[in-house]
């Protein structure tokens, strides 16, 4: 069956659905496969329980003119949405980024949405099946599409890019993130930066941070849209502080935002640069940055007890780390501890990252735990910093409900579940 025929079939469905629990009438399910299932499987119980079509790549499985046979059902899924893209003929923002993309991607909606009707990547399905996921469940009343896309290794943004043909783009920045996948920062910077290749190469708009060199240098001879602190910037915001949530001045109006932590300056400054570009008034982007709420273990401020705790436990990189602790150490609250977990996904420079990672705590004016295999390798040469292998050795062996009256930092890798820290206080 050809795309365009499916697509028509697509139209007549309620939604697109991979996973049978989720089902709902009149879907059209997509039998993905996994290393531990096969959902050609699912197909008949899919149809069963209301879908209107079922999408199989294996023959066995044909059991009636709703059951479409194709050669592969993640190639169709991928060719069905980026054939939906061109469909809907309406603005796709992509951004992607080493850090804070998927805060960014909800400021902006946040932002956008004041003016117009929006439809955004749910949670972090940033993926190669995200992706197109994302794409199909827009409309013809949807005006403006927002995509995250995230990366671990080169050519995903550029394949991600060829699905959704995005017409703006925007990389929050570069960071010491999936360094196992990508091999090292320039890497890094060299995978983020398909995005803007595609972009450049389209004749679309790039929105940058005007204070990023790297940025700067990698959207050159691109349509740029430049936020930043300086007058020949196209939008001048100025960071006002941070204590703890960030508040920022834009046109001469004060936005206090209910984020925590300097390294979200940036997140606000973008999302309030999209508003400028697509005509949304002043006072509405204040509305929208103002009452976004972080969730999800993202910079949420939380009062348990007598303490106030930054979570920050969705997950952790070298660099947002870093980002993190030297934001708590500007704090001005009198008793702080860190609870940090290990980052993951660092490859051969896990020991050296962490290391650093211990090295700057010794620096700082607050206690520390450190919990993780990575943690426990490190040389520990200050007071102020203990360590445990495992989150058990440390739910067993420190007592934290003697920790009150104080500001506590808990973050790590998305595998440590930090925020199991809460259950205990």
């Amino acid at each position: 069956m050809k795309i365009e025929q499916l697509h028509t079939l697509f139209l007549e469905c309620h939604s697109v659905c991979t996973d049978t629990r989720k089902l709902k009438s009149n879907d059209m399910f997509f039998a993905l496969k996994g290393e531990n299932f096969n959902g050609n499987s699912y197909a008949e119980h899919a149809l069963k329980n209301g879908a209107r079509y079922s999408i199989i790549d294996e023959k066995t499985y044909k059991t009636s003119s709703q059951t479409i046979l194709v050669e592969n059902v993640l190639e169709t899924l991928q060719k069905l949405a980026a054939y939906h893209r061109t469909y809907l003929n309406i603005p796709i923002i992509a951004l992607t980024g080493s850090n804070g993309k998927t805060t960014t991607k909800e400021l902006i909606n946040a932002t956008l949405s004041q003016k117009y009707n929006t439809t955004a990547t749910v949670g972090n399905l940033n993926n190669h099946i995200g992706v197109p996921l994302t794409l199909l469940s827009m409309n013809k009343q949807t005006e403006i599409g927002i995509i995250e896309m995230g990366a671990n290794h080169q050519k995903e943004i550029e394949f991600l890019c060829t699905i959704a043909k995005p017409d703006f783009g925007y990389i929050t920045n570069f960071g010491k993130a999936h360094l196992e996948g990508f091999g090292s920062v320039e890497g890094v910077i060299k995978g983020k930066t398909e995005l803007y290749n595609f972009i450049k190469a389209n004749n679309k708009t790039i929105i940058v941070n005007g204070t990023d060199p790297i940025q700067m240098e990698k959207s050159k001879d691109a349509n740029t849209y430049s936020f930043g602190n300086k007058a020949h910037f196209n939008v001048q915001i100025k960071f006002i502080e941070a204590q703890p949530n960030v508040s920022v001045e834009y046109n001469n109006i004060r936005i206090k935002s209910h984020l925590i932590g300097d390294y979200n300056f940036n997140n606000i400054a973008a999302a309030i640069t999209f508003g400028n570009y697509f005509k949304v008034e002043d006072s509405a982007i204040k509305t929208a940055i103002e009452n976004y709420i972080p969730s999800n273990n993202r910079s949420q401020v939380i009062k348990k007890g007598a303490n106030n705790i930054i979570l920050d436990a969705y997950n952790a990189n070298p660099t947002s780390m870093h980002a993190a602790l030297l934001n708590f150490e500007k704090l001005k609250e009198v008793s702080k501890t860190a609870f940090l977990g290990d980052m993951f996904e660092l490859g051969q420079d896990a020991e050296v990252e962490h290391q650093n990672i211990v090295n700057l705590i010794a620096t700082l004016n607050f206690q520390a735990v450190l919990i993780g295999e990575n943690f426990n390798r490190t040389k520990i040469n200050s007071s102020k910093i203990v360590v445990f292998k495992t989150f058990d050795d440390f739910k067993n062996n420190y007592d934290i409900t003697k920790t009150t009256n104080a500001t506590l930092l808990i973050k790590g890798s998305r595998g440590m579940a930090m925020e199991r820290i809460l259950d205990l206080l």
